[in-house]
């Protein structure tokens, strides 16, 4: 065998082994991908069941079938802060239509503490709370890392937490964050943002009850 045959072999392989790495990180830069798009879609579909169900309670405040229940909108929020809101409302009992069942009830949001969710990598997730009455508290959102209210007068003027007098409120801001429970690390082209927790947040400004104009 002559020497131009065993260079022939010889850059054949290293070829070879070229294309055979191109293939494998192709590999790889996919499986990564699709695993960032399951995650990306993960976050944000917990996302977007987490606000619907706020937005639904948050435009009924102040709201019963029996409106003798609440003659006076302006006594609708019972208590107001950053990340806990107090409200009265009419569920409709066994998940009906929301007509409501003519009853007053109390409905509750709050965010829990870090530590409850101490069994995920993530150390910034919480427990977002939903309470009706004195009922069991309900985990409504699990991976909320920020939840988030401001409160407005009938100016448009930003009210300090928490609210002295709820009967100055016409309209809430809500701000809400929602993360992985555990980081996403790529491998190949990272950079610094590739490292973090995968996230997806969602703000509405100046929602507006419309019982709380009913002045």
């Amino acid at each position: 065998m002559g020497s131009q045959t065993i260079i022939d072999i010889i850059a054949s392989s290293f070829v070879f082994g070229a294309l055979l790495l191109i293939v494998f990180q192709l590999n790889y830069g996919t499986s990564e991908n699709i695993q960032d798009f399951r995650g990306d879609l993960i976050v944000q579909e917990n996302l977007v069941a987490v606000t619907t169900l706020l937005e639904y309670d948050f435009r009924k405040i102040g709201y019963c079938k029996d409106y003798t229940k609440i003659p006076v909108a302006t006594s609708a929020i019972r208590y107001a802060d950053t990340s806990k809101i107090v409200f009265w409302t009419d569920i409709a009992a066994g998940g009906a239509p929301y007509t409501g069942d003519g009853s007053l009830d109390s409905l509750s949001y709050y965010v829990g503490p870090t530590s409850e969710l101490s069994m995920t990598p993530n150390p910034n997730d919480r427990l977002l709370y939903r309470v009706i009455n004195n009922e069991t508290p309900v985990g409504v959102g699990m991976g909320v890392t920020i939840f988030n209210l401001q409160y407005y007068d009938a100016f448009h003027v930003k009210l300090a937490t928490p609210v002295a007098d709820p009967r100055e409120i016409q309209s809430l801001q809500i701000t809400i964050q929602v993360e992985s429970p555990v980081k996403f690390t790529k491998y190949y082209h990272t950079s610094a943002s590739d490292t973090l927790y995968q996230s997806a947040s969602w703000r509405q400004i100046r929602m507006i009850a419309r019982n709380l104009n009913n002045r």
